[in-house]
């Protein structure tokens, strides 16, 4: 019986650490102020690095539409996308990754607008201005 209870536990473990490595933590805090920040018309860029509080190597922006498998691609990590991005045209979606892992990840509301981030292929905390065009 310990036998089977120790199997179990180590498992379990295992699967833990999978799935933690496939998730990632929504943050909403910083979604706030994206928002707080597009609300105002005056702005035309948003500065990542100044509204986040935690460690993050790049971030990578997608446009609504954007298929599982071309995040993954770009990410260069398995990815489960919470957001449904693949079927929604009413977001942007900005995922961070920290030392090759994503780590969080926001849901940009478009209120009428597009983002982008130039020519760069992903943001990093020296690089990390996002574009607002309105509409």
């Amino acid at each position: 019986m310990k036998k089977v209870i120790v199997f179990g536990l180590v498992v379990l473990s295992f699967a833990l650490i999978v799935y933690s490595q496939t998730t990632s933590q929504q943050n909403k805090d910083l979604e706030k102020a994206i928002y707080s920040i597009v609300e105002n018309d005056e702005n035309d860029v948003i500065k990542i690095a100044a509204i986040t509080d935690f460690n993050w190597d790049k971030a990578f922006l997608f446009e609504p539409y954007t298929p599982q498998q071309h995040m993954e691609e770009k990410l260069g990590v398995k990815y489960k996308d919470r957001s449904n991005i693949s079927m929604r045209d009413d977001i942007y979606l900005l995922v961070f990754l920290h030392e090759e892992k994503v780590v969080q990840y926001a849901e940009m509301n478009r209120q009428r607008n597009s983002f982008s981030i130039g020519n760069k292929e992903y943001l990093t905390p020296d690089n990390d201005t996002v574009y607002i065009d309105r509409h």
